[in-house]
């Protein structure tokens, strides 16, 4: 049965991806939204200018998706398919890879037709930058940096803990991450309540914006990059970036496009001079193909490593798990060993 239940889990986390890249988000009641409301409904409960009660309001939060995942998981225990159905709907639900590839197509040909207005509306769709000012080398870079970071974000993350700790893992990570973006960044009002959120996601995104940065350099060619080149570009500047995450990924992807990102940011009237990352010039609408391109790819190479952790290492660890428990668990012996031996039977 565990062993239906592992391949369950990585057809799950395949059909989900299957059709992130078909239809893309649910258009209507998209559950990631009803989560939305209701941890804004919690803000308004719980909220103090302090990081207490960030956490408390971080705790709350996070724990209901996790819950929900784990009763689902108790329940399909003897039901493969049905847990491959759950995983399935919980993939697709939490996945944004086809999303940010249509709106880094809509920036780039309003960019290629000189439309800067319409640019500059659509930058909201990709991130919180204040685009009044942005010309279109500013804007292609706020998308190229906005598609490798969310490429992690959006798409190998969810997989990697999808594949790491099933249908748990998948709704937790989603829940820490639109948190993070509700409540974790600097702004008078959440300076300290949302700290706590943006902390958990900084630790959530540890490992899968790294396998980002090793993907996006592994499939650079694909987009016409060189891989050398955003390798070594990737350990220079990687960890430039304040973000313990983001410059794992974008300096990866400056290296595979040979352009340079970072620089002067404006959100909400408030500006931050980010590091330079890679040497080359500015990005132009042109990159915006190549960087959707690689995006694609890194997210593809993900879902090949997710889909096979739940039957190799995710097993493997599941079998050292339970050899573990039972070398540690204590001798029975006395009074109730004599009882299981049966009467009549000596040890």
């Amino acid at each position: 049965m565990r062993q239906q239940l592992a391949v369950a889990t990585t057809v799950g986390l395949a059909a989900g991806y299957a059709l992130d890249a078909l239809v893309g988000d649910p258009q209507r009641w998209h559950p990631v939204a009803g989560f939305g409301l209701a941890a804004a409904a919690l803000e308004r409960r719980t909220y103090r200018p302090d990081a207490t009660a960030g956490a408390v309001f971080t705790g709350l939060a996070v724990a209901g998706p996790v819950l929900l995942g784990t009763a689902a998981t108790v329940l399909t225990r003897n039901r493969p398919v049905a847990r491959a159905v759950l995983v399935t709907a919980g993939t697709w639900t939490v996945l944004g890879g086809r999303t940010l590839r249509r709106e880094s197509a809509v920036m780039r040909k309003a960019l290629r037709r000189g439309d800067l207005p319409a640019a500059r509306n659509r930058l909201g769709h990709l991130c919180g930058r204040d685009p009044a000012l942005l010309d279109e080398a500013e804007l292609a870079r706020a998308t190229v940096e906005s598609v490798a970071e969310n490429t992690s974000d959006a798409v190998v993350a969810p997989l990697f803990w999808g594949a790491v700790a099933g249908l748990p893992g998948l709704l937790g990570y989603r829940a820490a991450n639109t948190l993070d973006a509700m409540v974790g960044h600097r702004s008078p009002r959440y300076a300290r309540f949302g700290t706590p959120a943006a902390r958990l996601d900084d630790l959530l995104n540890l490992a899968p914006a790294r396998l980002t940065g090793l993907l996006t350099v592994a499939v650079a060619p694909v987009a016409h990059g060189d891989r050398g080149r955003a390798w070594r570009v990737w350990r220079r500047d990687r960890n430039d970036h304040p973000s313990p995450n983001a410059g794992q990924c974008e300096a990866a992807m400056a290296g595979a496009l040979g352009v340079r990102l970072g620089g002067r940011n404006v959100y909400s009237g408030r500006t931050e001079a980010r590091p330079f990352l890679g040497d080359g010039p500015r990005p132009e609408a042109r990159h915006l193909k190549r960087a959707a391109r690689i995006s694609g790819a890194v997210g593809l190479a993900a879902l090949g490593a997710a889909a096979l952790y739940p039957v190799t290492v995710g097993r493997a660890v599941t079998a050292l798990g339970r050899y573990a428990w039972t070398r540690s668990a204590p001798r029975r012996t006395g009074w109730s060993d004599s009882l299981r031996r049966g009467p009549g039977r000596r040890g």
